[in-house]
């Protein structure tokens, strides 16, 4: 593959096609029950490459963060800008049909009164409509000694409630640790962690903000964040975040 396979109408049918032949019932489960739910073998290794090797090149980006000069921890992130590569508008058009509909039963279990569009193009207008206009997918660099500070991703007041990031490196051999963390404080219960084991190529969906819990009484909602643990050897760990919500 090339950086050109990234931009083809056949890579963003691939994503979507993809997308529908997970297991959805047996991911929604895993979300209702975690509050996250991991697609295997989402993408290749070739493509792992191939999106990893876009990071060097600034003319896909809007923006760079430096964590460390903000206190978000260490290491950096580029967020793409448009046009995105077909891949990557592929898995946004194909997951988030799906994930609204996880998103809509949360929020009546919650009595949350937001509803989100059916489709991802209705979602997007919304977005636009209250002046959140900038693309939020990004990639994630970490180096030897890298981490990201305990935080939820929420941009503008229209914000999704569930977020996709995919592994492009492979643990064991690009890097060790690393690890992807949710934290979800209950309440009036201690916090929870959970390491979410991932491999090159794999997908995690996870809560950003709050996600139904069935108390005593009915379901309440659970506060939950995510971290990356410090990076060990290697270098050039990279993350790839696809958020369906626009910024600011």
């Amino acid at each position: 593959m090339t950086i050109h396979s990234l931009n083809t109408k056949r890579a963003s049918r691939s994503a979507e096609s993809r997308v529908a032949a997970q297991d959805w019932r047996a991911l929604v489960s895993d979300l209702n029950a975690h509050g996250c739910a991991v697609m295997s073998g989402l993408l290749s290794a070739d493509e792992c490459a191939d999106i990893a090797g876009l990071y060097p090149h600034q003319e896909h980006f809007r923006s760079q963060v430096v964590m460390a000069r903000h206190g978000f921890g260490k290491g950096e992130y580029r967020y793409f800008k448009y046009p995105l590569p077909d891949l990557i508008e592929g898995l946004r058009s194909g997951l988030y049909p799906r994930l609204a509909t996880v998103a809509n039963d949360w929020n009546e279990k919650m009595r949350v009164a937001q509803r989100y569009p059916a489709e991802h193009a209705a979602f997007l207008k919304r977005c636009h409509d209250e002046g959140q206009v900038k693309p939020t997918p990004l990639l994630l660099q970490y180096g030897p000694g890298d981490f990201n500070c305990l935080h939820q991703d929420l941009y503008g007041e229209l914000a999704f409630p569930l977020q996709v990031a995919i592994l492009l490196s492979e643990p064991g051999e690009d890097f060790t640790g690393g690890e992807f963390v949710l934290t979800e404080q209950r309440p009036r219960m201690q916090s929870r962690a959970e390491v979410v084991p991932l491999k090159r190529g794999d997908a995690v969906i996870f809560a950003v903000h709050n996600r139904p819990v069935q108390g005593t009484k009915g379901h309440i909602a659970s506060t939950c964040a995510m971290v990356s643990a410090g990076c060990g050897r290697g270098g050039g760990t990279r993350w790839g975040s696809s958020s369906t919500t626009q910024s600011e």
